[in-house]
């Protein structure tokens, strides 16, 4: 709503203009106020007629008009229009028409459609160019464009001495080299062919973790990037061009995706003269007789630091070169910029006021050091182990979260760490916009982690967490009146319960609690649960995880679910946005009405329920239940359902577009469907801690992609609206592809 404070105007002005006997008679009538309230709904649509006529002039422009004029204008230029509930990309589509038919059938504007009509990240590749053929005379010297891993050389057999090449096979960055396959593309079959052109689209948002408290191993020199200490893969920085003008060809660090070990170890090193001077300069200069051995390696292509040193040991002077006062500066000199290493790790430029400006991993201390660990200190590895020979000052493993010292630095709580990492969309806990937040007034704030005692948490007051840092023992309420605990926006911090925590009202009535932005979580090994007590008028748990479970941390530890126990009344229970683990009534639990939109609900073990709460009314929408449910009574929509479920009140409530096993007891179920086999492959992943977790997979049903009521897909995703942009993707990349190609489309994540 405009804050134009036309209403206000209108009304005043309306009013001014009734005679003084009836706005008098008005105030002391039976039941005052009806003709001051009439007289409001008039000035209400008096607004709406002044906005509309002030937005005349904007609404001549894509980029101004209301959501009305969209289609208007597109019918100007003869477009076709996309879905109207794909906003955003219905209005880029209109205001770049022109321009994408001016372009059309380049590689560059068939990028662009990927990030212009769904938001994602995307490669296009001609499949032409990955068929196996003979040289022609005509082509480039194969060496020139060799594989960058694999060494494999143009239209070739392919070069197996690399084994983690192999990687990169059926992906947009693939080395090797295919028969032409002609079948109807499907899976892995039919991808290579002249007329095909393959779009791998990345659906997976990437998050900032900044300043985040890294669990340890417990020997000084192992740790986890995940805060609760599981094994999660890190993400590279998202690129997108604020300049299509300057498009090229994305290389492989430059898209929103999984890290992996051979990638953040690609070093390739080229030593000019200018890098020559500038060891000269150095404060610890080098002799004449070694710059005159490295000007003889001048001008050539290390593909790693293992030859270059080879190469430099063999020389007289070697020692004065391989001294760390010159051979640090040389490598990360010599360091070329379109290598994994370059692009992914900070540089000496790189500082933690400002973390993940150019590169994806940073770990560093903080006061009084003020220090980052830079790219030739540094080196990729395999850490599942904890064993490694490499000699560098730290080991990281992008694959599994986790990095490793040489040897343990002074002060654990001085270590500084930033990384981004992937999930589907902004539910539970996580690093995303909460605007909302910025218009709350907290009465305490909170930083660097530790505890939380009773003083921390009051019991009317709102407390905020300014940081994602570790939070934990957590400690109980027992007199809350209207308590509320947030995250700032952009934070996720984790609070760790050592027990379980209670909170109650103690003697007050109607209080009322709030949790936004946290990411609760037990200790390893240690079973914690939230126990809710006394009488609520309202709980709301929104954008919030507490931890489902189900995974081990890095000291082998079992990660146990948070469960959400009611042991009082609660007369309305909300979760918005949130993943959680199970919710249960005790014996003396009583929750008036449940509302849970857009969240995922888990129980890991199949004996217990997800959801059960057999009393009141429980209102579902857009959800994911990855178990059971046993309620009263259940007004269900969109709603995704993987194990046998109860309801026991069917005479009254609704299933409406959503999936349930067909064995399930539902109230009226419309068009939904009801399935009898295993739903486990249906998942990109139903483990906690996975970038897809709760993403719906290729092999999915196409009426769970489109089943819900708007078109979308059922779930918690389903305001996502992915299907929706993946048709509107799909009719535009037709529009504007080149004439006789056949385009296939690949999820990559």
């Amino acid at each position: 709503m405009a804050n134009d404070h036309f209403e206000e105007y209108y009304a005043e002005k309306l009013w001014e203009t009734i005679p003084s006997i009836y706005r008098h008679e008005d105030g002391i009538a039976q039941e005052p106020g009806v003709l001051r309230a009439l007289v409001q709904v008039i000035a209400r649509q008096a607004a709406i007629l002044r906005r509309s006529q002030d937005s005349l002039w904007d609404d001549q422009f894509i980029e101004l008009c209301d959501e009305w004029a969209v289609p208007y204008i597109g019918e100007l230029l003869a477009t076709r229009l996309l879905s109207e509930q794909n906003k955003r990309g219905r209005r880029i589509d209109v205001a770049k028409t022109i321009y994408y038919r001016r372009r059309k059938g380049t590689p560059r504007v068939l990028e662009e459609l990927i990030s212009d009509i769904s938001g994602w990240e995307g490669k296009m590749v001609e499949q032409f160019q990955k068929i196996v053929r003979s040289r022609h005379g005509l082509d480039a010297k194969p060496q020139t464009h060799a594989g960058k891993f694999s060494g494999t050389l143009p239209g070739g057999c392919a070069d197996l001495r690399n084994p983690r090449a192999s990687e990169l096979i059926n992906g947009p960055f693939e080395e090797f080299f295919h028969i032409p396959d002609f079948r109807r593309h499907r899976g892995l079959a039919g991808r290579y062919s002249i007329p095909k052109l393959a779009f791998y689209l990345y659906r997976i948002t990437v998050y900032e973790a900044i300043d985040v408290t890294p669990f340890s191993l417990g020997d000084g020199k192992g740790f986890s990037f995940d805060p609760s200490g599981r094994d999660i893969p890190l993400f590279s920085k998202a690129s997108m061009y604020s300049d299509w003008n300057r498009w090229r060809p994305a290389t492989e660090p430059e898209l929103a995706a999984p890290i992996r070990c051979r990638l953040l170890g690609h070093a390739t090193y080229f030593i000019t003269e200018a890098i020559i001077q500038q060891l000269i300069d150095l404060p610890t200069p080098i002799s004449e007789s070694a710059a005159i051995e490295l000007r003889q390696i001048s001008g050539l292509v290390f593909k790693n630091d293992t030859s270059l040193l080879q190469l430099i040991g063999t020389f007289s002077n070697s020692a004065e070169i391989l001294d760390p006062l010159v051979l640090l500066p040389l490598l990360s000199l010599a360091l070329m910029e379109d290598c994994g290493k370059s692009v992914l790790f900070p540089d000496k430029e790189s500082v933690l006021s400002n973390p993940l400006d150019l590169n994806s991993i940073l770990v560093g201390f903080k006061e009084p050091f003020n220090e980052v660990i830079t790219s030739e200190r540094i080196s990729s590895g395999n850490l599942l182990n904890w064993t490694t020979a490499s000699g560098k000052d730290l080991i990281i493993d992008p694959e599994n979260g986790r990095f490793l010292f040489h040897t343990p630095p002074e002060e654990l709580g001085k270590i500084y760490i930033a990384y981004y990492y992937g999930f589907s969309g902004p539910i539970g806990a996580g690093s995303y916009e909460r605007p909302w937040i910025l218009n709350s007034l907290p009465d305490i704030k909170k930083t660097n982690g530790g505890p939380l005692i009773a003083t921390d948490l009051l019991n009317d007051g709102i407390t905020q967490i300014e940081d994602s840092k570790t939070y934990g023992p957590i400690s109980s309420k027992m007199a809350i009146v209207q308590m509320g605990i947030q995250a700032v926006n952009k934070q996720r911090p984790y609070l760790r319960l050592e027990s379980t925590l209670t909170l109650g009202t103690g003697t007050n009535k109607n209080s009322q609690i709030t949790f936004d932005g946290l990411w609760i979580g037990s200790k390893g090994d240690k079973v914690a649960e939230i126990i809710l007590k006394g009488n609520f008028k309202c709980v709301i748990i929104k954008n919030c995880t507490l931890d489902p479970g189900g995974s081990k941390n890095i000291k082998d530890e079992q990660l146990f679910p948070v469960k959400l126990i009611v042991d009082g009344y609660v007369e309305n229970l909300c979760i918005e946005s949130s993943i959680i683990g199970p919710v249960h009534l005790s014996n003396h639990g009583y929750i008036e009405e449940t509302s849970i939109r857009d969240s995922i609900i888990q129980s890991v073990d199949s004996t217990i329920n997800a959801l059960e709460v057999k009393t009141g009314k429980t209102n579902i929408e857009r959800s994911t239940i990855f178990g059971s449910i046993d309620v009263h009574r259940l007004y269900a929509t969109e709603v995704i359902i993987t194990s046998e479920s109860n309801v026991t009140d069917t005479q009254n409530g609704c299933f409406r577009f959503g999936a349930a096993p067909q064995s399930s007891r539902l109230p009226h179920p419309f068009e939904s469907f009801l399935f009898e086999f295993d739903t486990h492959h249906w998942f990109t992943s139903r483990k906690f801690g996975n970038p897809a977790y709760g993403q719906l997979s290729d092999t999915a049903p196409t009426v769970l992609k489109n089943g819900a009521e708007n078109g979308s897909e059922m779930g918690a995703f389903s305001t996502l609206l992915n299907p929706i942009k993946f048709d509107g993707l799909k009719t535009k990349i037709e529009e504007y592809m080149p004439f006789g190609l056949i385009p296939i489309y690949i999820h990559n994540t």
